[in-house]
């Protein structure tokens, strides 16, 4: 286990570098071994934070080519943030030490098309689609893609509610021991862009 924390910057690097080796089909696959497995066992020091969807097609340890103990990786229906998200990512940047809280949106999300489309969603999948009702306002009016600018847009409000998570999130951003970067990956080419 690494000892040295990467700056915020080095680490959104390191998801981007790896994203790379990924689309290229030059995974290393890396921290992924028996040894590395082990090294974790009394701790863990993730140079990353990330929000983002469960959809079974975007794991950012795969995406990003990442391994065992490099990602803190939060997932749920949207990438919705509520106080659950926020208490694990607080946990994250606070205990942790993750310099960077990613929050990583896709292209043909199933809750944002629900949310876009609109009308009734059956059991607690409606509180997955009424959360993200806002962004879909948002991006209302947009020229192009309406889920892909509900994406972006609930992607942007979730950076935004992040950085202003107090106590803990928006003071590690203002002193700059933490960076919030929004993205979006891309289902058809395997590309993640940072916005």
């Amino acid at each position: 286990m690494s000892t040295a924390t990467p700056t915020p910057d080095q680490a959104l690097q390191m998801l981007v570098t790896g994203n790379r080796r990924y689309v290229s089909g030059q995974a290393l696959h890396p921290n992924q071994s028996a040894e590395r497995r082990q090294a974790l066992v009394s701790g863990q020091q993730p140079f990353a934070a990330v929000l983002a969807c469960a959809d079974s097609r975007v794991p950012p340890e795969v995406f990003c080519d990442q391994g065992l103990g490099d990602l803190f990786v939060v997932r749920n229906a949207g990438n919705v943030v509520d106080d659950v998200v926020l208490g694990s990512l607080e946990y994250a940047v606070e205990h942790l030490g993750a310099p960077l809280v990613a929050v990583i949106g896709h292209t043909r999300c199933g809750a944002i098309t629900a949310a876009v489309q609109g009308g009734h969603a059956p059991g607690h999948i409606a509180s997955v689609v009424d959360r993200l009702k806002p962004a879909v306002a948002a991006a209302s009016g947009e020229a192009g893609n309406a889920v892909l600018n509900a994406v972006v847009a609930n992607v942007r409000q979730a950076v935004a509610a992040l950085k202003a998570c107090e106590p803990i999130l928006a003071e590690a951003a203002r002193i700059g021991r933490l960076q919030v970067a929004g993205g979006v990956y891309y289902l058809d080419t395997g590309e993640l862009e940072f916005i």
